[in-house]
């Protein structure tokens, strides 16, 4: 990051937030980047400075400076002052799980958005995935053929296989959401590999699955490609379901099993 000659020109606005000191810092930084006034690299006015035009004391300043570089979307330097960053997606992530971590049913909101997003960037790959997209999802699912019988390695490469997917999407948006869902969705892609793995027939639909979704999106076919995406969420959701039975105590072994070809109305 470069430091610029002068630290950029902000002034509060008309109507300032109402909220706690702490988070009338919080607010004013956060419009400050949203509408471009300060930017990568730009050199935020001093403790004292930022504390006058925001009408809190410096130590307040202080502490809100050190959560967002906590964050990482300031850096605070020694003998320089503090910096705007560019947050690594990865700290958006943990704070992401954690608030997540203690929520009743969090993975099945995160597996719903999870869909969500998916479809989409399915959608979006069709239109615009390259040849080095189509590469690194073909590598993947080499991988999830060779690691078919080994639990943890083939929910690394089926977790691989959709990141690809993803990022063929070439949304940023997309991505970056998806990306602050990753240790949640790896924990999801390692659960379910451990209840695949019993289940011979199970396996081999995961490498059908992940084929077909790769050869919709070479096709560019995206009602295909949605449709292949959704029928394996539901089928991963299927084996989860299963698997969450055949834990409780006193349930009779195959108990809720249903067949993959079953018709189901699917509503998203």
């Amino acid at each position: 990051m470069t430091r610029r000659a002068a630290a950029p020109s902000i002034k509060r606005d008309q109507h300032p937030s109402q909220g706690t000191g702490f988070g009338q810092v919080f607010d004013f930084l956060r419009e400050q980047l949203l509408e471009g006034r300060i930017r990568n690299g730009d050199r935020l006015l001093s403790e004292r400075d930022l504390a006058l035009q925001l009408g809190v004391s410096r130590p307040i300043v202080r502490e809100a400076l050190r959560a967002l570089s906590m964050l990482g979307v300031v850096e605070i330097r020694e003998r320089m002052g503090t910096v705007v960053r560019q947050p690594d997606v990865s700290v958006l992530g943990d704070v992401f799980a954690f608030s997540l971590a203690q929520a009743p049913d969090a993975m099945d909101d995160v597996m719903q958005a999870r869909l969500a997003l998916e479809c989409q960037a399915i959608r979006l790959a069709c239109r615009r995935a390259t040849m080095a997209d189509i590469d690194r999802m073909k590598a993947a699912l080499d991988a999830l053929e060779r690691t078919i019988d080994d639990a943890t390695a083939g929910s690394q490469a089926d977790n691989d296989f959709h990141l690809a997917l993803v990022r063929a999407s070439k949304s940023e948006t997309v991505i970056q959401l998806y990306a602050a869902m990753a240790a949640l969705l790896a924990r999801s892609h390692r659960d379910r590999r451990r209840l695949v793995f019993d289940d011979s027939v199970a396996r081999r639909s995961v490498i059908d699955d992940h084929r077909r979704l790769l050869e919709a999106v070479i096709a560019g076919d995206e009602d295909a490609a949605d449709q292949a995406l959704r029928e394996h969420m539901r089928v991963g959701e299927e084996v989860q379901r299963r698997g969450a039975l055949a834990r409780r105590p006193g349930t009779p072994a195959g108990k809720g099993r249903k067949q993959r070809h079953q018709p189901k109305e699917t509503t998203q």
